[in-house]
């Protein structure tokens, strides 16, 4: 919308780049053309404004394919006015030249001319395709019908509009009818996942059947080892206790012949000492056989002075040695006055 402004009675317009404006002046073109600024008296001036800048128009409507299905189609067209003189004679493009807005509603018109179209054309191409073909192809295919109906509609030139572009975004059958279209992928996709599921469970099961049997046959072989060591530590035991019989044997037999030995030894000591005891005594025998009576009561006194304990004194009356110098034959000495 152009920018009004009010000075003594005055107005000045300024508009946009992508606004063309025409102004008559009495009956004559006195301003034409985009981004116009210039200054006017409202009472004699009659002004349009055409936006000549690109627009879209999205739009939506309902159709139904050769096999009786409601689709929706979803569109939007790009379009501008090549020719706004064209358009602004063909379309109410006025604007009030107090506030600068639209008298009349001239973009809801080609809005309208635009949906009208190119719905008919959806239509027409709809109704010879099937649903499935519809939504496999049905894009591709309405938008190249519904923009060929556009170049090919008469009445868009004559008002100065040219079709940029014909974009067709959607086209979708009813809620009940779309799910049902999607039951049959969910159904294979959920079997596929089944089929996954079941397979990864088959794998997982086979690699827990592979450790079960890793681990019985570990343990397996870990009973055999274990049976392994009992049988060598009781071959060592019993080799342990041969040896040792072995050699408590050796060590009695050494302990016997050695003992047998020491035997024999004094045995033979004592004999030994008994022949020299004999010789000895037959000798102490032929000795005294050989001496006198009183050598031997001497050599018995002086081995019973040996034998008796220690005596300090002994007192020895006059009697007594007489008597025992007389069996010695000897004479007993005077006694002392």
């Amino acid at each position: 919308m152009a920018d009004i402004t009010r000075r003594f009675g005055w107005r000045h317009l300024r508009s946009a780049p992508t606004a063309h404006i025409r102004h008559h002046k009495r009956g004559r073109l006195a301003h034409d053309g985009p981004g116009l600024s210039f200054w006017y008296r409202s009472l004699t001036a009659a002004l349009s404004e055409v936006p000549v800048n690109d627009r879209e128009l999205a739009m939506a409507f309902h159709a139904r394919t050769s096999d009786f299905q409601d689709v929706t189609v979803q569109a939007t067209v790009t379009y501008r006015i090549s020719d706004p003189a064209e358009a602004a004679a063909r379309l109410d493009f006025s604007v009030d030249p107090d506030t600068g807005a639209w008298r009349g509603a001239p973009l809801e018109q080609i809005a309208t001319l635009l949906t009208e179209t190119a719905q008919q054309h959806s239509l027409d191409a709809l109704a010879r395709t099937t649903l499935a073909e519809a939504l496999v192809d049905g894009v591709a295919s309405v938008s190249d019908r519904v923009a060929t109906g556009l170049a090919a509609e008469p009445r868009l030139p004559a008002t100065g509009i040219d079709v940029v572009a014909v974009r067709v975004v959607a086209i979708r059958p009813e809620a009940e009818v779309e799910r049902a279209l999607r039951t049959p992928a969910r159904e294979q996709i959920q079997q596929e996942a089944d089929r996954a599921t079941y397979e990864r469970r088959a794998v997982a099961v086979e690699r827990e059947r592979a450790i079960a049997e890793n681990e019985l046959a570990s343990q397996i072989e870990l009973a055999r080892r274990e049976e392994q060591l009992v049988e060598q530590r009781g071959t060592n035991t019993r080799r342990e206790a041969e040896e040792n019989a072995a050699a408590d044997g050796v060590r009695a037999e050494a302990e016997a012949a050695r003992k047998v030995r020491l035997a024999r030894a004094e045995a033979e000591a004592a004999r030994e000492v008994g022949a020299a005891r004999a010789e000895s005594q037959a000798a102490w025998l032929r000795v005294h056989g050989e001496v006198d009576a009183a050598t031997l009561h001497a050599l018995a006194a002086t081995a019973l002075a040996e034998n008796v304990p220690h005596i300090d004194s002994l007192t020895v009356s006059p009697d007594v040695l007489t008597g025992l110098l007389s069996k010695l034959g000897r004479t007993a000495p005077e006694s002392p006055a």
